[in-house]
């Protein structure tokens, strides 16, 4: 494999091989990461060495596996540790070395409770380094790891240097927190990485694509919507500093953590305004990809979603807060030209109006249609050219679908063309190739690259049913009119959802009123009565609209909602459509298939490398296993990414006899070419600040923690008790330990507390989540948590066996932090304040006790009942995990340590195993029956085998065993729904 590899990739792993040293590795995105750790795993593949991998995911897990094989890494290769893995098997496994890659979670429960020979690892090899913070289980990794093993090596990679920027020193941060003194930057403007891929260089040919005249409008009309609510946003929130906020950073997904990093210590006090803006930034952004990525059509629809959605709610009421860009003219623009790149409404003209005798009607005025263009400089169509057009649509037979009001236009995308030409052209190269040269290394295979998937099946639907002798900008007809066809039985229905959901709650009103004893098939009858009514009643204008842009109402009301009416009454008339959505949906399926008469090698047989094109999206580092098993001569890049441009650029370099023609297509003047400019952008300027950094950053001496731990006195001296001697301080020969409950591995907190020099203990505990001391015990809720668990009914179970187990039952309700620490919004926390009579209700009529009993309670009112159920627990609320750290260390000052075996006892009754969680799966189930709680459930599990058993029982034993009505109960549960047998 080392042919493989490139001299800066021989560079890089010349400074790392050596197991004496630890590096923090950062690399730019594209220059084959994933083959430097592989190699690097490779040297190190060795029964006599334990190499851990930690923070992979299960995709990276099967593309390292899979080029460890391909390198000869396959006896035994990478092995992965997951949750289906028992602790035997895991044991086992760590002592007969290798290469493993063990989840997070797992490697720190497995060196908690010395299931991991910690001093016999050879070294650790963490990926994706940049998100390794003080409160990620990474840290905690790499302490537990230096407490017992300081000469194993650390290596750590990454390959996002723009998520190290924010924060102050952020890469000392992280190598303190990894326990690193060299970093190791490579950008793309090293000296070492331009030797060696600047050598042999491939043809690019840039093909820069204008946008249609529509596309323009709609691509100016969306920025300036975004600038607007940028604007507004800032208004909105002056004490914050938002001056990152811009157009050119809001083309990035990432776009929305930072506002709502920014927004987070303050997200109680802002309104639904300020929500809704952020909302719609997201939103924005997603159109601006959309308007360049999917056709016409679907575009269209995805605006019309975002109308209805504005307009009312799920349950047909009509919408409180609207988004703001939704009223701007911009907004009109939008929706306007989006529609006219679909179809153009035809109005049938009314005979009996009268004629407007004071409007000049220039439409077929051609002399000053060409007066007008040749002042603007346009350039007018010739009267061949308009003939040709005409003549084509007159040969071009209209759709029988097709309502008669409606003209279409389809559209297709400027790209679509330009994929075509570029194809036609690659064919003709390789013909010439092949005719001057017969040997020719690579292959004929041409890959098209994308940005998503579904960008690579619209393309490859496009380039399939493509008519190579129609115009520009019609090859793709056929495809566009069944996609129209579609498009508008989805818009009839769409109506229609609208007119069931307004008009369901007027008839639900009337036939309350009505006697309840009247006829079922009566009632079905007035409702559907009703229905048509207010169906009717609404085409005319008689319901009231939200209005959404700057228009006129009745221009509004007729919009989206009275069109789709239209064209739902005019396709229920024909025949051809179905009323099976399924029939409807299949449009073009006979159009698909192959005759009857072809045989099966001519549409399934082998296709020839110089006829496949193959349409992909972009991924990780998995696309340079492809290029090397494809070869290609020819790449199509139908979107920018700087990534792949330098996958390209090492594939060629890697590959010096292959000639390779990239075609580089991009939209001109577009926010896809100013994100492609911007991406270049900000990754420069990142390396270009960790670079600064690493040049005058001080990084602390690490000493050894365990002689630390001996020196530092108070770790183990502990205030016994302040009557002896005025707080006389005694020797303690145990430390200060805490018990944990495995569940509790997700979250932040046992890492906090093993840093704050206690002991941590992993166990499965019955009761609680964490164990201070034999009387303490403490039940953490985040705020989800929190919710669900009032929700479900779990938190007063919990807080049951909490009170009857322990003396001093704590509930813990942690905040995250950074964020606003409040448990409700101000806004929601104003429906529920008690009124002082001060001043006179709005409403006369109206009491509150009514308005109270219509809402649900509220997480304060829960809380309330809760501790008037449980008087002996106590509430503790702690802003973030640090605070609950030294909140559980101030508890644990003047008691005893907790006893493991006691902590796992409690609440498993006579069966300890039950309690070690070794029927855990069975016994999470058997506890979500009804009858069985949390003390009887290890009684039931000493008497039934299985839970299937449990379900065979008849009545009577289960009553037998779990009593009369908890029985009962069970077995009614279990046996819903059965017939019973007659005799």
């Amino acid at each position: 494999m080392s042919a493989g590899l490139l001299p800066f990739h021989r560079t890089i792993l010349e400074e790392i091989h050596d197991p004496s040293t630890s590096q923090l590795v950062l690399l730019a995105r594209g220059l084959g990461l994933r083959k430097i750790v592989c190699t690097l795993m490779q040297i190190y593949d060795s029964p006599n060495n334990l190499i851990i991998l930690v923070n992979a995911s299960s995709e990276e897990e099967a593309a390292v596996g899979e080029e460890l094989g391909i390198m000869g890494c396959r006896r035994p290769g990478l092995r992965t540790v997951g949750y289906e893995m028992g602790k035997k098997e895991r044991q086992e496994l760590y002592k007969n070395g290798g290469l493993i890659s063990v989840t997070s979670r797992i490697l720190v429960v497995d060196m908690l409770q010395s299931d991991l020979p910690t001093e016999l690892v050879t070294g650790l090899l963490v990926l994706r380094a940049e998100k390794v913070t003080a409160l990620s289980l990474e840290a905690f990794i790499v302490r537990l790891y230096r407490e017992k093993n300081s000469t194993g090596f650390l290596k750590a990679f990454s390959d996002q240097p723009e998520h190290i920027t924010s924060g102050l020193s952020p890469l000392k941060s992280i190598m303190k927190e990894l326990q690193l003194r060299t970093a190791l930057i490579y950008p793309r403007f090293h000296q070492a990485v331009k030797d060696s891929l600047e050598r042999k260089r491939a043809d690019v040919v840039e093909l820069y694509q204008p946008m249609t005249e529509s596309m323009k409008e709609i691509h100016g009309a969306l920025v300036q919507c975004m600038s607007m609510t940028l604007t507004e946003l800032k208004r909105s929130n002056t004490t914050l500093e938002l001056d990152d906020l811009n157009v050119e950073n809001a083309y990035f997904r990432s776009f929305d953590a930072i506002v709502r990093r920014q927004l987070d210590p303050v997200w109680h006090k802002v309104g639904p305004r300020t929500k809704q803006l952020v909302g719609d930034l997201a939103i924005l952004r997603r159109l601006l990809t959309f308007l360049l990525n999917y056709d016409p059509l679907a575009f269209n629809a995805y605006l019309e979603t975002i109308v209805a959605s504005n307009q009312q709610t799920v349950a047909g009421n009509p919408r409180q807060n609207q988004s703001p860009w939704l009223l701007s003219d911009a907004a009109h623009i939008i929706f306007e030209t989006a529609k006219k790149r679909c179809y153009i409404s035809r109005q049938i003209p009314d005979k009996s109006a009268p004629t407007s005798t004071g409007v000049i009607e220039i439409s077929d005025d051609e002399e000053a249609w060409e007066a007008l263009e040749e002042a603007e400089g346009l350039v007018r169509r010739t009267s061949d050219q308009k003939g040709k057009e005409n003549a084509q649509a007159k040969a071009r037979p209209r759709p029988s679908w097709l309502p008669s009001n409606i003209e279409p236009i389809l559209e297709e995308l400027p790209k679509w063309h330009l994929v075509a030409e570029t194809l036609r052209e690659i064919e003709e190269e390789i013909m010439r190739q092949e005719f001057l040269s017969a040997t020719i290394r690579g292959s004929n295979v041409v890959l098209v690259m994308t940005s998503s998937s579904q960008t690579s099946s619209l393309l490859s639907e496009y380039l399939s049913a493509m008519d190579l002798d129609a115009p520009p900008g019609q090859q793709g007809r056929k495809m566009m009119e069944n996609k129209f066809r579609g498009y508008l039985y989805w818009k009839a229905r769409l109506s229609a959802h609208a007119t069931d959901t307004q008009a369901l709650p007027a008839a639900r009103r009337e036939e309350s009123s009505r006697d309840d004893e009247l006829n079922p098939a009566l009632r079905k009858k007035d409702r559907d009565r009703a229905e048509r009514v207010a169906s009717r009643r609404r085409v005319r204008g008689g319901a009231p609209t939200s209005i959404v842009t700057r228009m006129s109402a009745a221009d509004q009301a007729g919009a989206p909602t009275h069109e789709g009416e239209v064209l739902a009454e005019l396709l229920a008339t024909q025949d051809a459509t179905s009323a099976d959505a399924e029939i409807a949906l299949a449009l073009s399926l006979e159009d698909t298939l192959p005759p009857d008469d072809i045989g099966f090698d001519v549409p399934y047989g082998i296709v020839a490398p110089a006829q496949t094109v193959i349409v992909r999206a972009y991924t990780d580092d998995s696309d340079d296993r492809m290029l090397a098993e494809l070869q290609p001569r020819f790449i199509v890049m139908y979107e920018p990414n700087q990534d792949f441009v330098r996958r390209i650029e090492v594939y060629k370099a890697s590959h010096p006899g292959v000639g390779v023609r990239v075609y580089f297509m991009v939209y001109q003047m577009t926010a896809e070419e100013h994100k492609y400019l911007a991406s270049l952008r900000k990754e420069k300027d990142a390396f270009e600040r960790l670079i600064r950094e690493r040049g005058s950053m001080l990084l602390p001496i690490y000493e050894n923690n365990r002689a630390a731990t001996s020196e530092t006195g108070d770790v183990i001296i502990k205030t016994i008790s302040t009557r002896l001697a005025g707080g006389r301080k005694e020797l303690s020969t145990e430390p200060s330990r805490v018990i944990v409950d495995m569940r509790e591995f997700r979250s932040t907190l046992p890492s906090l507390l093993h840093a704050s020099k206690m002991i941590v203990v992993p166990a499965t505990l019955t009761v609680g989540d964490y164990i201070l001391t034999p009387d303490i015990c403490v039940e953490r809720k985040s705020i989800p948590d929190l919710v669900s668990s009032f929700n479900s009914g779990r938190l007063y179970t919990q807080c049951e066996l909490m009170s009857v187990h322990y003396k001093q039952p704590i509930l813990l309700i942690e905040f995250e932090e950074h964020k606003s620490f409040s448990l409700e919004i101000v806004q929601d926390a104003k429906s529920y304040a008690k009124p002082t009579g001060k001043y006179p209700s709005k409403k006369p009529g109206a009491s509150g006790g009514a308005q109270d009993t219509s809402q649900s309670p509220s997480i304060q009112q829960k809380l309330v009942l809760l501790t008037l159920s449980f008087p002996r627990v106590r509430i503790l609320w702690s802003s973030s995990p640090y605070a609950t750290a030294d909140v559980f260390k101030d508890l644990k000052a003047s008691a005893r340590e907790p006893d493991y075996a006691t902590a796992v006892a409690v609440g498993a009754d006579t069966d300890p195993a039950a309690g070690a969680g070794v029927h855990g799966p069975a016994e999470e189930l058997l506890r979500t029956l009804p009858g069985i709680t949390a003390k009887n459930a290890g009684y039931v599990m000493s008497r039934v085998g299985s839970v299937r058993a449990l379900c065979e029982l008849p009545l009577e034993q289960v009553q037998d065993i779990l009593g009369s009505d908890p029985g009962k109960a069970c077995w009614e549960f279990l046996h819903w729904g059965e017939i019973p047998e007659r005799a």
